[in-house]
């Protein structure tokens, strides 16, 4: 099966959408499709490595064809593609039996677009709280907002599905009149982020008074509140790790005064970190899924979590770690403090959020994602048009988890 990826972020920006691109790329050559990666440019001078999948003289070269961009005003990490020809181009000259349209708003936009022309099937994977995160930067207050819902529901509607990646994202996306959606989680590497990572001469060097380590991993983005972080990191006993970069690293280090910021961390090297870290803690209401909490579960690690969004399917409240009012920094303090005081309580967390999310592969995810492909080909009016097909008998759905009834309220004592 040929497929075009059309995604608004890819390696080497470091964040959700680009990373699960990534794998779900991998994971078509490995099933033996054929895909196209079309993403907007980096920035200039930035480092494209080639990415290749497998050994030796059958590995595969991923496709990647870069869309001339310019930064986001006031956050340059993020890239806008231009409009260009070359997407047009390059979908129609790859022969797509359909296409994939990653967190699908600029370029995406343009990507549905180009396949109606082509008559090619769509499916659209929401990621990115778009219309949150226009509120968040006060585009326009209100109408930045209701903006950004008006674009969300003309690209999704023009796809043949729309894949949410938690109930919360797939109910919102529903209450703002999209229709044709399912669910599509996230996978996660059980192997790399694991318990046995953790470093103890690592946590004496960021906590050498025996604190106990409470980490942060991501974008340090207005949307993501690590300023909630404040008031847990002048807990007594605690030492806060800021661990990612973003255009709100300098006034967070102000507003944190006692946190220690370790900037951006990729591979083995975060695996580490997470692993040696005692409480994770997700301080964004903003999360259509928010997979940093499933890495700091598959690392054996308590969770502290916003009751909203995606966070509401992974964690179970109580059970692998504390879900909390959402835009509150004195019930985070006050979850981290719960955590802090009791050993055998994080253990038990740790042990358990470890063993929720196991399964969770990006094998298993990818195959569910080839299953929602199959039955959008089927609804369109046959299979793919040439080469490898699609499995006759694809796997069983991973099930979503339940989603919590309500915001947290309750007290956080142990």
């Amino acid at each position: 099966m040929r497929v075009v990826i059309v995604t608004e972020s890819f390696p080497p920006e470091v964040n959700g959408v680009a990373h699960s691109v990534l794998r779900t790329a991998e994971h078509l050559v490995r099933r033996g499709h054929q895909p196209l990666v079309i993403t907007p440019a980096p920035a200039h001078g930035a480092d494209c490595p080639p990415h290749t999948f497998g050994a030796g003289p059958g590995a595969a070269e991923l496709p990647v064809v870069r869309i001339p961009s310019v930064p986001l005003p006031g956050y340059p990490q993020v890239r806008i593609a231009l409009p260009s020809r070359r997407l047009g181009a390059a979908i129609a000259g790859h022969r797509p039996d359909l296409v994939h349209l990653a967190s699908p708003f600029v370029l995406g936009a343009r990507g549905v677009q180009a396949a109606a022309r082509l008559g090619v099937p769509a499916v659209a994977v929401y990621q990115t709280d778009l219309a949150g995160y226009a509120h968040a930067y006060r585009a326009g207050r209100g109408l930045g907002e209701a903006a950004a819902w008006h674009r969300i529901r003309a690209v999704h509607r023009a796809a043949a599905r729309t894949l949410a990646p938690s109930t919360p994202a797939a109910q919102d996306l529903t209450a703002h009149g999209v229709p044709r959606v399912q669910l599509w989680p996230r996978g996660v590497d059980s192997v790399r982020f694991h318990p046995r990572h953790r470093d103890e001469a690592l946590h004496r060097a960021l906590a050498p008074g025996g604190e106990v380590l409470v980490g942060y991993v991501g974008r340090l983005a207005p949307e993501k509140r690590v300023d909630l972080l404040a008031a847990a990191s002048a807990l007594p006993g605690v030492r806060a790790v800021v661990i990612g970069d973003g255009p709100s690293a300098p006034g967070l280090k102000a507003a944190l005064p006692g946190a220690v910021f370790l900037g951006r961390r990729t591979g083995d090297e975060l695996a580490r970190c997470f692993a040696t870290l005692d409480v994770f803690v997700h301080t964004g209401p903003l999360e259509t899924f928010c997979q940093t909490i499933q890495e700091a579960m598959a690392s054996g690690v308590p969770v502290v979590g916003p009751a909203a969004g995606g966070p509401l399917d992974l964690v179970a409240h109580r059970r692998t770690g504390l879900l909390v009012p959402p835009r509150d920094g004195e019930a985070v303090a006050r979850a981290v403090a719960t955590l802090a005081g009791d050993n055998a309580l994080r253990a038990a967390y740790g042990r358990a959020g470890r063993a929720e999310v196991t399964a969770r592969t990006w094998e298993a995810v990818g195959d569910l994602l080839l299953r929602h492909y199959a039955e959008v080909l089927a609804e369109h009016g046959g299979g793919p048009a040439e080469g490898p097909s699609l499995a006759a008998d694809p796997p069983a759905p991973v099930a979503a988890p339940a989603v919590a009834s309500a915001v947290v309220t309750e007290g956080l004592s142990a």
